[in-house]
């Protein structure tokens, strides 16, 4: 079903907020304003967007070490997230966290975990407490195709089937063109199965594989997935194929490909070794393609909603530069263990 155009302003916002915070991320650690390695979300931004637009206020979100995307879209304050990477005390974490582990409570994020398919685990122990609660809302984990190598991973789909919890896993495949053991070939993770699905599909989960570009096919996956979990019938798995951002190929992120909407209207300006990226799998461009074929904005309106987006980055950026480090005092606070003995 065509997305009517409030809800496509509202997830094209989402991806603008995502993709100039990233861009911002790289060019400040360029700058050495942050150090230590960090991953970026460029590239999946259709995914997780619309994804969380269908979230209520009380529904639960467990993410990976690509966080900072799920965290913007989901309308965390991008000052506070970057200062939180930037390790300033003002950060969501007091500076703690830094990129890996950044996490705001009050917009439902039980966790970032950087352990590869934590977090499945995470939302299923969210789901199975919602459920013992009697409670209306899902939970929702976010985690790569890597992920499905663990352990943990397959006994979560397993107790999620057994008990029909309400849980969405969405499983954010980037790696379509990466280099990984089949050279480019998904699924470059070393496993048996041939298909991804294949695995939740064995408990009895249902599964739906969709275009993680493609906005529209993503809203009603996750539509579909969260209205089967409201109702009480159980874990709902999302396969979101997206093909690898080329800024991701070298160990560290790099500006591979920046940001120009105009290129939607003239096309002419793609050019360069990441043209066909761009031009084909790009999905805020699409995005802006479909905006306007829809008749849902003109040119000039999604310029507008570019230049908003790029403003709140740059404030964001100067609230962490400006923010103080932690006070040498507190470095023993937001410490869970206790005594160290």
């Amino acid at each position: 079903m065509p997305l009517d155009r409030k809800t496509s302003l509202s997830i094209f916002d989402r991806m603008l907020v995502m993709r100039h915070f990233e861009e911002a991320v790289i060019h400040m650690h360029e700058q050495k304003a942050f150090a230590g390695h960090y991953h970026i979300y460029i590239g999946q931004e259709a995914t997780g967007a619309a994804v969380l637009e269908q979230l209520s206020k009380s529904d639960l979100i467990c993410t990976t070490h690509r966080n900072h995307g799920h965290l913007v879209g989901r309308g965390c304050d991008p000052g506070r997230t970057m200062a939180e990477i930037f390790g300033r005390a003002t950060g969501f974490n007091g500076g703690r966290a830094g990129t890996l582990h950044i996490s705001d409570a009050s917009k439902g994020f039980l966790s970032t975990s950087a352990i590869v398919g934590g977090c499945a685990g995470l939302a299923t122990g969210a789901a199975f407490g919602i459920k013992t609660k009697r409670e209306s809302n899902v939970a929702v984990g976010f985690f790569g195709d890597g992920s499905l190598e663990e352990g943990l991973v397959i006994e979560s789909f397993n107790m999620a089937a057994l008990w029909k919890l309400p849980v969405v896993y969405v499983c954010e495949n980037n790696s379509a063109g990466a280099m990984g053991p089949q050279q480019g070939g998904y699924p470059t993770a070393i496993t048996a199965t041939s298909s991804f699905i294949n695995l939740p599909a064995a408990y009895g989960i249902k599964c739906i594989k969709v275009d993680g570009a493609d906005m529209s096919a993503v809203h009603a996956a996750a539509r579909s997935g969260i209205e089967q979990c409201r109702s009480g019938n159980g874990p709902v798995f999302i396969e979101a194929i997206t093909v690898r951002w080329p800024g991701s190929s070298p160990l560290w992120p790099e500006l591979a490909t920046t940001t120009d909407l105009t290129a939607v209207w003239e096309p002419s300006r793609i050019q360069g070794p990441h043209a066909d990226w761009l031009r084909n799998h790009d999905p805020l461009l699409r995005a802006a393609h479909e905006l306007l074929k829809a008749g849902h904005a003109s040119q000039d309106e999604i310029m507008k909603y570019d230049e908003q987006a790029r403003a709140r980055i740059a404030s964001a950026v100067s609230f962490a530069l400006e923010s103080p480090l932690p006070l040498t005092s507190t470095v023993a606070d937001h410490i869970m263990a206790g005594s160290a003995k």
